[in-house]
């Protein structure tokens, strides 16, 4: 399987009261730096293949450390880049939760446009079309790690789950917090979600990927002995 490694970048002073979305120059918080080297030491037992994300400075600073600590470098794909909130860029959310559009964002986010921007549908189809392409590049037993943005993470998640967009606010990515995907042929399995812990993966430790998972694509009956 591939296993794709999903980071959200760490804090910036604007996380939280505003929506920073593509403003340039919005770097990672004191916070936000501790949070990206946690982030390292994590998975530092994990065997990586490629380190991979957004072209914002918040992303690129949260995937410099996981990738200095192997001597690699930082590949940027600018499909992972922060959804495109067009006029609602830079405004605060207490402001925009007053906004007609933000009750569709909610409720019905695969209607939602935002005014002179992006389509919550088209930023989800470019994420997983990235995903999908870093998937044959690294091969099947590949290992990646993927810095991008709370809704891009979301809606890829909602993706390996079969969910439809309207279901992907369920879904919480938290600054720092790391996804797990495994992608076989028959489907994808999704490991860990909004994950703050170490991790180890099977390969890496030595141990075997479940009995009962007999070709790797298949759910395990019964659960499993567990993959990560």
């Amino acid at each position: 399987m591939t296993t794709l490694l999903l980071a959200r970048h760490g804090l910036t002073a604007l996380t939280g009261p505003v929506l920073a979305g593509r403003t340039p120059g919005v770097h990672l918080n004191d916070a936000g730096r501790a949070q990206a080297e946690a982030l390292a030491r994590r998975i530092a037992g994990v065997r990586l293949d490629a380190v991979v994300s957004s072209p914002l400075e918040r992303c690129q600073e949260t995937a410099r450390p996981v990738a200095a600590g192997r001597g690699m470098e930082v590949l940027t794909d600018e499909r992972f880049v922060e959804c495109g909130y067009g006029d609602w860029t830079g405004r605060p959310l207490a402001e925009l939760a007053k906004e007609p559009l933000w009750q569709v964002v909610q409720a019905h986010p695969s209607a939602a446009t935002f005014p002179a921007g992006e389509s919550l549908a088209a930023m989800q189809q470019r994420a997983v079309a990235a995903v999908r392409d870093w998937n044959e590049r690294v091969g099947e037993r590949g290992v990646y790690l993927a810095c991008s943005h709370g809704d891009v993470i979301k809606a890829i998640v909602a993706d390996a789950l079969g969910l439809h967009l309207d279901q992907f606010q369920r879904i919480t990515a938290d600054p720092g917090a790391l996804t797990v995907i495994r992608y076989s042929p028959l489907r994808p399995f999704v490991c860990r979600l909004n994950d703050m812990g170490e991790l180890r993966l099977p390969e890496d430790s030595g141990e075997k990927d479940g009995g009962e998972n007999i070709t790797g694509s298949d759910a395990a009956v019964g659960g499993g002995p567990g993959t990560t």
